[in-house]
């Protein structure tokens, strides 16, 4: 087989049939296969140009190189700390499971039709995922903007009676009879930004109260601490930032993006938090439920509203708090947002369900494909044939070839300084035993 060394600030040139391989971590498992037409790309140092030579077919080659164990001893080779990396002279020196050659067309085709099937099932696994978060946006929308029931001209009188700087209140949808729009002052009983004190007051991991930073809001809804924890004291917490105090409950958006209108719940993980000035906090009135405020806050419909008022500033987008206190609020009487909130709730916590199984079919994917590697290199997904040419015996011929070629005269015309030949003599057998088959250890 033949292996383009790839020396500082080198370029190498590619053939179709050539399988890719990086040498640096983190991105050792990132291989590939050259479809025919790409002759003439070029890959740079960071991989390992292998090439099939006259004893092994070029794509046993790549599903070899695929192969977890193959990767794990690779792995296991690397050098270096602040750049570690494989060399190549170390890949080229693995032994590989070579069968007869005859038998590796076998394999690659049985590979290639069971690969292609698990291919498929993955992108229906990744399809049905991608339904996940238009599902739940239409669950949302569905019940704040009470799309079930039959919407009245009536709703809108009160709202457009209002002005807002910002938010066109006269486009807004009609909602059902007995629900009405309300602007956000109206129907809450405070709605803050917050603030970001120096940043020798603010420490990581530990402290008396959490600070929140939009990073800490997810995109499914809910605020995750876990990702990069920040504190600040109890003293900063009731005087610096008196006015940036928050609550279990509260209902979080973010106003400076991209991604704007991220929003998610303060969770009772803590009895109070504090939040930087890229966060506003709804907290909810008389008139309304928390839980009510949470969905109507997360719905694309009303969310939208203001999101389409952000300013852009140098590639950053920023939305008023002024803004924040005139978005218009659907609201139904007070007993049924208590029964559609167990509605929502109810239909999230199925489609939940559903995403966590729909994801465990990956997983399951994973093994497949790793047990048909397997199967493939230790001869026993396909039948032998012992009328096969054994590999040891091509391998034989192909030194006797070279040999020979190598031991012809050279003309006195045409003398010249002998090149480096880009293809190594073929190895001996190594002896390293394989579990079954007629498979032979021989080194790359």
């Amino acid at each position: 087989m033949d292996t383009q060394a790839a020396p500082s600030r080198a370029r190498q040139l590619l053939k179709a049939g050539d399988t890719v391989f990086s040498t640096v971590r983190p991105y050792l498992r990132k291989i590939a296969y050259i479809p025919d037409g790409l002759d003439g790309e070029i890959a740079s140092t960071g991989f390992c140009v292998l090439r099939s030579g006259e004893a092994i077919d070029r794509r046993y080659l790549f599903h070899l190189v695929t192969s977890g164990e193959f990767v794990s001893r690779v792995t296991e080779r690397q050098r270096g700390v602040s750049y570690p990396a494989v060399r190549e002279r170390d890949i080229m020196e693995l032994d590989v499971p070579v069968p007869p050659l005859a038998e590796q067309h076998r394999i690659v085709t049985k590979l290639d039709e069971q690969l292609a099937h698990i291919k498929a099932g993955e992108a229906a696994v990744e399809a049905a995922i991608a339904q996940h978060q238009p599902l739940v946006d239409s669950i949302l929308d569905r019940c704040v903007l009470g799309l079930k029931y039959e919407s009245e001209q009536e709703s809108l009188k009160g709202i457009q009676t209002k002005s807002s700087r910002k938010i066109d209140y006269s486009s807004l949808r009609a909602l059902p009879a007995g629900w009405s729009w309300r602007v956000a002052r109206d129907v809450c009983s405070s709605i803050v930004s917050g603030s970001t004190p120096q940043a020798s007051l603010m420490y990581a991991d530990a402290g008396d109260v959490p600070f929140l930073k939009v990073y800490n809001i997810s995109k499914r809804g809910f605020v995750d601490f876990t990702v990069r924890p920040t504190f600040v004291d109890r003293e900063t917490h009731e005087r610096g930032l008196k006015r940036s105090r928050v609550l279990p409950g509260d209902v979080l958006t973010n106003i400076v993006g991209p991604p704007l209108g991220k929003t998610a719940v303060v969770p009772a993980d803590h009895p109070e938090w504090n939040m930087n000035q890229a966060i506003v906090a709804f907290r909810a009135g008389s008139d309304i439920s928390p839980d009510w405020l949470r969905f109507v806050l997360q719905s694309p419909y009303v969310i939208g509203l203001l999101v389409r008022t952000a300013r852009a500033t140098a590639g950053q987008f920023n939305i008023a708090l002024s803004t924040c206190r005139e978005l218009p609020i659907p609201v139904p009487p007070r007993s049924l947002q208590d029964a559609l909130c167990e509605e929502v709730a109810a239909s999230m916590e199925q489609l939940a369900g559903l995403e966590e199984s729909v994801r465990g079919l990956n997983g399951e994917a994973l093994e497949l494909r790793s047990a048909l590697l397997h199967a493939a290199f230790t001869g026993v997904l396909v039948p032998q044939d012992p009328a096969d040419e054994p590999a040891s015996t091509l391998l034989d011929r192909i030194r006797a070839q070279r040999a020979a070629a190598e031991a012809k005269p050279t003309t006195a015309r045409r003398k010249r300084a002998p090149r480096k030949a880009t293809q190594a003599a073929a190895p001996t057998t190594s002896g390293r035993s394989v579990p079954s088959g007629t498979q032979e250890a021989l080194p790359l």
